[in-house]
């Protein structure tokens, strides 16, 4: 008898899988609904991980189970290939970044084969090619044509190591989210998307996505809606005024004074009131040197200065009140600037608290508080030292206040435009040309696309610019309008506009014409089920979101939301449960293990790890319990010696478990848990080993049939041994009897006072009648009661009894 060798048939089955075209998509099957399959694409950085193996494998078990449901399965993949990742690599090894993203797409495209993955590559798509790019220059001339993408001076997060803005999204605790620097602030020119626009849609239309609420709650806390009011301060002796937004009118009365941003535009209008300048002017300088995230710490000592010489007027009580500056309020949030009740917040308090500044408690829960006030209140309450709405509500005068002061309900939003220039060069160019008599003009779409060149230098220099700006060929331009000397956009666009919309390109990823063609992206969007990180919940996640809103507005897709259903994978730990990197040493090679067990063992012992959401420590032993099933299974199959015309049949306990798993197994892919399907397959080979006995050919393929998704080289190889010429995995998956899944019998627990005390199997008919006196009978439950009397049952059928004494 041959034994298991996964190195003969692995490759064997890959290349017949290829050859045959077994899963190349058609736009339309007849009889079978289209389902649209997709895992988030990876960069090309190098070797698959695996925590690349980790995301892609289970998802393929995913994949190829709805195939054998009957979809119609699409299941694309691609390699997101521009980027700082690929660019720094690139400059650290010395050589062109596009030869680097290149040769590891050759790399990774070996591995990806490898895992017996069921991609559809006739869509493959590789998003630092022209042919990819050109739709991103595109989209960007659409949004730029209605107004949404739009170019500003303006503070940005400056990374000094990467040498280019950052999108806030991509700094994490201040730092940069690719090479771990400390972020700091950078005034330039750069071009923002309008994602505001779009932030009530964003938010609302969560509601209708079948996605983590964990992932939802993230994304509703980033967009941050607010409730509140705008109200206008005006200047003392000015025609200027301060617009605050604020969440709590009712406190209006108790606002002592007002603080703006260092970056606040009226500190430059009235700079020649300003008494104390120098003092300002020092402490604004301070400001640009930190990043948001210090500015807005917490635990951080408030500073500020006071801008002497220029002080507002308090609308509700027409008291004059000081005006300071303080880094805690940002220029970009709001309107800069902040009604300070430090009676009422936290902040304020302990800015008022360091510099003397009044504190007037406007709302009460009870009595006015005497003496020194200790902290500031939050609560609801009655007003206090409000004039005519004293002893009111706070909630009910809150309104009044907005009125008598002038102001207007609004709603905010803490979520901000989505800053998309970066000063590197392995990017897409941003499809700008700068004329000194025409002013701004978009290249032509006839021109599309503006070709990232292969220039020699593509150091950047944290200048500011792109290192395209050193390409007197790149740069130098004939306007489009007046036909005079012009300079192109140096600036590449963030990497995230590739994939912002990447998802529809698979539905016709060899068109020249356009994004996609309609009657396509009507056959196959929006995307069925999405499987990669939670990581990218913020950036590519909310991104793919407003372009797919944008691309609706413009009639250019018929739907709102890119991905209907979405799944996280969890990360993968080292052995010592730390995070996996090399300079720890914890790093796991999957095609070490590919090479010692085979592809099928790796995908296999990845569902079976644990559950897929939570991930946890690579167990190196783990592999080798799942290789030994597979080596089980191989051996069951080849022993059973199969003939066409065996009538042999199973006794009635293996039918019926039989039947269960082929449920157990359905309904747990459908809810990706892999591990308790996988459980479910060893228990019914523990079984039949137990049966020693052949099984029938039926039985046979119905097993392997369950096992295809998760070894689908294994299951292949077995089923062709029946005799069978068409692949397994264009197969029907097997149905189950609904009355051989009835389980007759149960477990019934018997607890006293709540306190698990005895177990014993009994009928699912079981009566509470009949259940009291099956607990009473038994004789652990008769020593805990010692001749006491029950003063309740409490009975749960099919679950437990609970005896009360």
């Amino acid at each position: 008898m041959s034994f298991y060798n996964p190195k003969k048939i692995e490759s064997k089955w890959q290349k017949w899988w290829e050859k045959k075209r077994i899963f190349q998509a058609e736009d339309s099957a007849r009889g079978k609904e289209n389902f649209y399959h997709l895992v988030m694409f990876p960069y090309p950085s190098g070797d698959l991980h695996i925590g690349h193996w980790y995301n892609f494998g289970p998802a393929d078990v995913y994949a190829r189970y709805k195939r054998m449901r009957g979809f119609n399965v699409m299941s694309p993949i691609g390699f997101d290939a521009f980027g700082l990742p690929a660019e720094n690599a690139a400059i650290k090894r010395k050589i062109h970044p596009q030869k680097w993203t290149m040769q590891n797409i050759k790399a990774m495209t070996k591995q990806l084969k490898s895992m017996g993955n069921s991609y559809d590559w006739s869509r493959l798509i590789i998003t630092c090619l022209p042919e990819y790019y050109q739709w991103n220059q595109w989209l960007f001339l659409k949004l730029y044509e209605k107004g949404l993408a739009y170019r500003k001076k303006a503070p940005a997060n400056w990374c000094p190591s990467c040498k280019t803005v950052l999108a806030n999204e991509q700094v994490i605790e201040g730092k940069c989210e690719r090479c771990d620097s400390e972020v700091t602030q950078k005034e330039i020119e750069q071009w923002l998307f309008k994602i505001t626009d779009y932030a009530e849609r964003l938010l609302d239309d969560l509601e209708m996505l079948d996605w983590p609420e964990r992932t939802k709650i993230m994304q509703r806390n980033w967009i941050g809606r607010s409730e509140g009011a705008e109200i206008d301060f005006p200047v003392t002796d000015s025609n200027l005024k301060i617009k605050v937004f604020t969440t709590r009118a009712d406190t209006l009365p108790g606002a002592t004074y007002l603080v703006l941003a260092p970056e606040h535009e009226l500190l430059n209008l009235l700079s020649a009131r300003i008494l104390n300048k120098n003092a300002v002017n020092e402490y604004i300088e301070k400001a640009k040197h930190k990043s948001e995230l210090e500015r807005l710490a917490e635990t951080k000592i408030k500073t500020g200065v006071e801008a002497k010489g220029i002080t507002a007027i308090n609308p509700y009580t027409k008291k004059e009140i000081p005006i300071w500056i303080s880094d805690y309020v940002i220029g970009g949030y709001g309107t800069g600037a902040i009604m300070a009740v430090p009676a009422h917040d936290e902040r304020d308090f302990a800015f008022a608290k360091e510099f003397s500044l009044p504190i007037l408690p406007v709302v009460v829960d009870g009595k006015l508080p005497e003496g020194e006030i200790k902290e500031a209140y939050f609560g609801d309450g009655v007003m206090v030292n409000s004039g005519e709405l004293d002893n009111l509500p706070n909630h009910i005068a809150k309104d009044r206040i907005i009125e008598l002061a002038g102001g207007k309900k609004k709603i905010n939003y803490k979520l901000r435009d989505w800053l998309i220039s970066r000063q590197r060069y392995w990017g897409a160019p941003i499809p700008i040309i700068y004329c000194s008599l025409c002013g701004t003009v978009p290249v032509p779409e006839k021109d599309l696309p503006v070709v990232l060149p292969k220039i020699k230098d593509f150091n950047p220099e944290g200048t500011g610019k792109s290192p395209l700006a050193k390409s007197k060929k790149f740069v130098n331009v004939a306007c489009p309008k007046c036909g005079g000397a012009a300079e192109r956009e140096t600036d590449t666009m963030d990497t995230f506009v590739d994939s912002s919309w990447y998802f529809i390109r698979y539905a016709d990823s060899q068109n020249k014409e356009s994004l996609a063609e309609e009657k396509k992206i009507k056959a196959w969007l929006p995307v069925k089920i999405y499987v990669g990180g939670a990581e990218h919940t913020v950036l590519h996640l909310l991104y793919s979101r407003f372009f797919t809103k944008f691309l609706y507005d413009q009639e250019l897709v018929n739907f709102k939301e890119p991905f209907l259903a979405l799944r996280h994978q969890g990360i993968i730990l080292g052995p010592d449960g730390q995070k996996m990197s090399k300079s720890r040493g914890n790093v796991v090679d999957p095609d070490d293990l590919v090479e010692k067990f085979g592809a099928d063992s790796v995908r296999m012992h990845l569902c079976f790890m644990g559950e897929y959401h939570h991930g946890g420590p690579w167990n190196p032993t783990g592999i080798l319990g799942v290789h030994r099933f597979l080596g089980r299974v191989w051996k069951l199959i080849n022993d059973q010696r199969p003939t066409t015309n065996d009538q042999r049949q199973e006794d009635k306990n293996l039918e019926k478990l039989f039947h269960q798993t082929i449920k157990k197994v359905g309904e747990d892919i459908e809810a990706f848990k892999f591990n308790t399907a996988v459980s479910a397959l060893m228990i019914l080979l523990n079984e039949i080993e137990k049966q020693k006995s052949h099984l029938s050919p039926a039985a046979c393929q119905i097993f392997i049939k369950l096992l295809a998704p998760f070894a689908p080289h294994l299951a292949e190889e077995l089923w062709q041994k029946f005799g069978n010429e068409t692949s397994i995995h264009l197969e029907k998956w097997p149905e189950y009897d609904e009355k051989l899944v009835m389980e007759e019998e149960f477990e019934l627990l018997i607890q006293i006072n709540g306190k698990l005390r005895d177990k014993v199997v009994a009928p699912k008919t079981i009566s509470q009648e009949e259940a009291e006196k099956l607990a009473l009978d038994r004789e652990r439950v008769q020593d805990q009661l010692s001749k006491k009397k029950p003063k309740k049952v409490i009975f749960v059928p099919g679950r437990l009894i609970n005896i009360v004494i």
